[in-house]
């Protein structure tokens, strides 16, 4: 099966808002494409998930990461930096997948996935 990753990166209120909204609405085409959807948060963005509703766009991206979740998409960030900002227990009640970043990126490239970052 073809997969597509949506990498969000940067913390910028574009970037967080449109590359979850954006991971939203390839999952509701996926299947029927016979594609799934992933969603890996990193660096700058990985830290505005645990910042709740501090601005319009993380109460928006913190939204849309809860409900891309809920919805079986598998939203991933990297353990070392959720522990490095102690963060690690909250994102993994939440429901993220916490991965060593490095070993995220080379199972992308190894299941040939499309990454798509913002």
């Amino acid at each position: 099966m073809s997969k597509t990753v949506i990498h969000v990166f940067h913390d910028d209120d574009h970037s967080i808002a449109t590359g979850t909204r954006v991971a939203q609405r390839i999952q509701e085409v996926a299947a029927d494409q016979g594609c799934s959807v992933e969603v890996f948060c990193f660096g700058p963005a990985q830290r505005r998930l645990s910042e709740g509703n501090a601005t319009e766009a993380s109460a928006t991206y913190n939204r849309q990461i809860d409900e891309l979740i809920a919805d079986g998409v598998r939203v991933g960030a990297c353990v070392n930096s959720a522990r490095a900002d102690g963060t690690e227990a909250e994102l993994a009640r939440r429901g993220l997948n916490l991965q060593v970043a490095r070993d995220e990126f080379l199972r992308f490239t190894l299941e040939q996935a499309t990454v798509i970052s913002f």
